[in-house]
């Protein structure tokens, strides 16, 4: 059984995987360029170190890791694509929890280095706006954003709950829903107390394989063609907001196949189906093309942030709104696919902004 050690470094830019190992970046440029001495070039090596390293690690496997023949391109072999998708999909479900650690590490060294420095704790559903923000917020600002991702149910009861101080949730805007959305966030709200925050505007729909092969046009489409799908966790935004579409479409979790099968983020549920073990799942389009995968857009939705009234002029809630409203930040927002900003740092009324606010909650019925 091979152990796994992990480690960190500092660094001035952000690197493309959260724990980096050098076997993998090695096989994903072998894949990627189709050659050995491309792929050398491509990592900044020379070529003798790069084919030194893959002849040490087939020696130590037992097996090999690169195929080629004459003429033809450099392939991974079996166990080779079969370690670089399995990295793949530990990344991808980790990522919560390695951007925790990695935030975590980034305010102690924050306040070591610099005592004025501002750190501001946020509770959120999953979402790659946020992880851009914190970066974009170190690089702009003495403002470090210790990101927690959970379920947006689970990151409004910590804010209530004092282990936060904002809180980050998402509610589809289209007409019909929110009947369980309300049931889920408006006891956790209260007018007067909490104060929203615009962030964003997000398409959320289908993440399929790259061509889309099975021509999925609709959760209806996804049920009744028994595509095997892979859902978020209990508590995730997502997975409300698929409830709803289920049941607007008069479908419930027995017609959907994979509708037990979970995963904790966006970016997970976009590896399974790159990876094949999904044929859809419904998420965020940057997860889909980061992975060059297919995305049917289903809705529009607002992503919002939400604070106690009281912390609304802290100086670190304050230096927030003050970059969300910087034309850098909404720039680089509008370059994430399927991203748009939208009343970005402005305070919002609950009441005005929730379209299912006013509605009476429905109550469940009395047996008789």
């Amino acid at each position: 059984m091979r152990k796994v050690e992990l480690s960190y470094a500092f660094a001035g830019r952000p690197a493309g995987a959260r724990i980096r190992n050098a076997l993998m970046d090695l096989l994903h440029a072998v894949q990627e360029q189709g050659s050995i001495s491309r792929a050398a070039t491509a990592l900044g090596l020379s070529y003798r170190h790069v084919w030194g390293e893959l002849r040490r690690w087939e020696a130590e496997l037992g097996q090999p890791l690169i195929l080629w023949e004459k003429g033809q391109r450099a392939r991974l072999s079996p166990l080779g694509e079969k370690l670089l998708w399995a990295e793949r999909q530990a990344q991808a479900r980790l990522a919560p929890q390695i951007e925790a650690l990695h935030a975590e590490l980034e305010r102690a060294f924050a306040v070591a280095f610099d005592a004025q420095a501002q750190v501001l704790t946020l509770f959120a559903s999953h979402d790659d706006a946020l992880t851009l923000l914190r970066a974009h917020a170190v690089e702009r600002s003495r403002l470090h954003l210790d990101v927690r991702f959970c379920g947006s149910v689970d990151a409004i009861a910590a804010l209530n709950e004092g282990r936060c101080t904002v809180a980050g949730f998402h509610a589809s805007q289209q007409p019909g829903l929110g009947s369980q959305t309300q049931r889920s966030y408006q006891p956790l709200l209260q007018p007067g107390l909490h104060k929203l925050i615009g962030f964003a505007r997000r398409t959320q729909g289908l993440i399929v394989a790259a061509g889309n092969p099975m021509r999925l046009a609709s959760l209806r489409e996804v049920a009744f063609r028994r595509a095997r799908f892979v859902n978020r966790g209990l508590g995730s935004g997502t997975r409300l907001l698929l409830d709803e579409l289920l049941a607007r479409d008069g479908l419930g979790p027995q017609h959907v196949n994979g509708y037990d099968q979970v995963e904790s983020s966006h970016a997970a549920v976009a590896q399974a189906v790159a990876a094949g073990s999904a044929d859809a799942a419904l998420g965020i389009e940057a997860a889909a093309r980061a992975r060059g995968l297919d995305f049917v857009p289903l809705l529009e939705e607002h992503y919002f942030l939400v604070c106690l009234r009281d912390a609304l002029e802290a100086p670190p809630v304050a230096a927030l709104r003050a970059l969300l409203q910087g034309e850098a930040w909404q720039r680089a927002l509008g370059e994430l696919p399927g991203y748009a900003p939208w009343r970005s740092g402005e305070v919002l009324s609950l009441t005005e902004e929730l379209p299912w606010w006013k509605l009476p909650p429905k109550r469940p019925r009395r047996r008789a």
